[in-house]
């Protein structure tokens, strides 16, 4: 089997830019990393770049809830493609998921207009910050789901190989299947971590920053640890 030819990377990077996600991930890098550095002690208070380094922080911030507008169409054409028949809790799961994160990003977009001076609705963040918990959790719930099933499949295609080596035959198709469902896990738990850096970040937010969980560079870092997974999701996908 011959190897696919690699990517040109200036092409990659230019279908990657003209996502929104791509460009809303480099954001969340630049904002995050900036958070790094303010809750560090690498620059004094007192040194004028510091004000520089909160005010680009949160233009960033500002400027990634714009890239949110109607984002949450996403989650409705979800839970219109979902499969109602299923079991009972894949059910729940999935309105969890879809519709947490859905009323998540629709209260996001009043956020941003607050945020931009245009209306006043800072008592809508609390409900943002709720919607986003319950969307993690039904997302890492499912995630875990899949997970399973992918685990049950690689035992299925290594029982096939294993008795294929035994019997001396060829099993090409089978560890080219294994070398994709290895890929396939590896992302999927990549995305439950990043799901899981995420809800504690919202939970920070619930809890206006206090707790041993709240340390401003925790924070941050968690939020520069689920900036790159899904960087690196989104370049992959793409």
């Amino acid at each position: 089997m011959t190897n696919p030819k690699p990517r040109d990377f200036l092409n990659h990077l230019e279908t990657y830019l003209a996502k929104r996600d791509g460009v809303d991930k480099l954001l969340k890098i630049s904002r995050y990393t900036t958070k790094i550095i303010l809750a560090s002690s690498l620059i004094p208070q007192t040194n004028p770049l510091t004000h520089r380094l909160k005010t680009f922080e949160s233009s960033v911030g500002v400027s990634r809830k714009a890239f949110r507008l109607g984002k949450f169409v996403q989650d409705i054409n979800a839970l219109r493609a979902s499969r109602w028949d299923s079991n009972r809790d894949l059910v729940i799961l999935m309105i969890l998921a879809y519709g947490g994160e859905g009323v998540y990003y629709f209260v996001e977009q009043f956020i941003w207009l607050s945020k931009s001076g245009l209306i006043d609705a800072k008592w809508l963040q609390k409900i943002s910050a709720w919607a986003e918990l319950v969307g993690y959790v039904g997302s890492v719930s499912l995630k875990v789901r899949d997970l399973r099933e992918i685990k049950e499949e690689e035992a299925c295609v290594a029982s096939t190989i294993e008795i294929s080596v035994t019997r001396g035959i060829g099993c090409e198709c089978e560890e080219e299947k294994m070398k994709k469902l290895k890929e396939k896990k590896t992302l999927k738990v990549l995305s439950v971590l990043q799901d899981v850096a995420d809800g504690l970040m919202t939970v920070a937010d619930l809890r206006d920053g206090k707790g041993v969980l709240s340390a401003p560079s925790l924070i941050a870092s968690a939020g520069l640890f689920s900036a790159v997974i899904s960087t690196h999701k989104n370049w992959v996908s793409c």
